[in-house]
Parts: C-alpha cells; sequence; structure tokens
C-alpha cells in the first residue's frame, strides 16, 4: 500500500535476458515513484520491445505485404484484450490486401496445374475490387492444399469479417479477431508450404532430367 505522495517519478529502461535460452533480451521503460517516508513505492510499466505477446510468422507478415505495421497494431490491440479494436484493424488488412492474397492463390494454381476455369475464377477475383464480391466468384474451388478442414479460407474470413463493429461486444470482437488471425496465418503457412514444396520438386526433377541427359550422352560417346 502506497504510504503519502512522492514529488515525481524516476523513469528508466530495464533489461531482461532470458536465463534458460541466455540470449533473448527484452527492454521494459517503467517509470517509478517513492512514497514521501520512503515506505513504499510504485512503479508503471510504459511499454516494452520486442512487444507482448507471440512472434508474427514471417510467412504471414510475408503474404500482407504493405499492411504489415497495420496487422502489428492489430496483434497488440488483440493481446490488450482490445476486441474492436483488434477486429478493425484485422479487417483493413484483409480488405486491403485481397488482391495480394489472390494472387498468392493464383500462383499457387498455376503450380498445381489447376483447371484453367479454376485460375480464370481466381484472376477475375482478384481483379475485383469489392472483398465480398471476390469471395463470391471462387467460392466454389480453390486449390485443394489451400482447403482448411475442407474450408475455403476466404469464406471463413468474409463470413467473420462482414459481423458489424457496432452489433458485437467487444468480447465477442475479441473472439472473431482471433479467429481471423488464426485462419490468416494458416492461410498464409499452406500457401508458403506449397511454394516450396512445387519448387523443391522441380529442382529434384530438374537435376535428375540432367542426369540422365548425361548418362544417355555417354552412352552415345561409347556406342
Amino acid at each position: 500500500m502506497d504510504v503519502g505522495v512522492a514529488t515525481s517519478s524516476v523513469f528508466q529502461f530495464l533489461f531482461y535476458i532470458c536465463r534458460n535460452c541466455g540470449r533473448s533480451q527484452r527492454t521494459y521503460a517503467i517509470s517509478a515513484r517513492l512514497s514521501v517516508d520512503k515506505t513504499s513505492s510504485r512503479i508503471h510499466k510504459l511499454g516494452e520491445v520486442p512487444p507482448f505477446g507471440p512472434p508474427t510468422p514471417a510467412r504471414l507478415i510475408t503474404l500482407i505485404g504493405g499492411d504489415r505495421e497495420l496487422f502489428l497494431k492489430g496483434r497488440r490491440a488483440e493481446n490488450q484484450a482490445l476486441g474492436i479494436a483488434a477486429f478493425a484493424y484485422y479487417r483493413r488488412v484483409v480488405e486491403n490486401q485481397k488482391a495480394r492474397i489472390l494472387g498468392e492463390m493464383l500462383r499457387v494454381a498455376t503450380l498445381v496445374n489447376a483447371e484453367e476455369s479454376l485460375i480464370e475464377e481466381l484472376k477475375a477475383a482478384q481483379a475485383e475490387s469489392q472483398f465480398s464480391k471476390s469471395v463470391e466468384m471462387i467460392k466454389h474451388g480453390i486449390p485443394q492444399v489451400l482447403l482448411i478442414q475442407g474450408h475455403n479460407p476466404l469464406t471463413l474470413l468474409h463470413g467473420a469479417l462482414s459481423q458489424g463493429l457496432h452489433e458485437k461486444s467487444d468480447e465477442h470482437c475479441l473472439e472473431l479477431a482471433t479467429s481471423i488471425r488464426v485462419v490468416l496465418t494458416e492461410l498464409a503457412e499452406r500457401i508458403a508450404q506449397a511454394l516450396k514444396d512445387e519448387a523443391e520438386l522441380n529442382t529434384a526433377v530438374s537435376k535428375l532430367l540432367q542426369i540422365n541427359a548425361r548418362r544417355q550422352a555417354t552412352r552415345g560417346e561409347s556406342s
């Protein structure tokens, strides 16, 4: 319990190094105030670097492109249980980056040799300015590898993002925001993995073709 009122506060940075790994470091900005009779003190944390909460996957940062800072604001709001704010930030990110997300899905569809009709639908959806219309254009099909538990992730995201902010409580918006982040993160992982798998397959096939070509050339010379 505080006794008395101090006349001024002291501001300091505290540096913490993880005692387990000995490498991870956090910096805390604090204000401290000692009571007049010096029997108690009050300390407030003003901020910390890196921000509180689990790190954001690099693949998700790559997917959302130029809205990285906007997404991280939403992540901080989610960590602080500010549901309406987190929901609003995430919605802006998804709507702003709609064309980029569809472009990455189109890359996957092209690499896995999807049907031409699906590729054309993705191209049309990417060109559409309204998010809801884009989702409507591709609701019947996307590359199988991008489905999340059998569902189109953009349909899942649209269902959550179409909720009205003023109709829901902050707690409900927080649940929606968390679900949006989780699905968006999983989509980013699936896109990156599909592109990585296809790149590795192409490299492997190319190397084997080169080996076979050299072997055939050697046989031709020996004969």
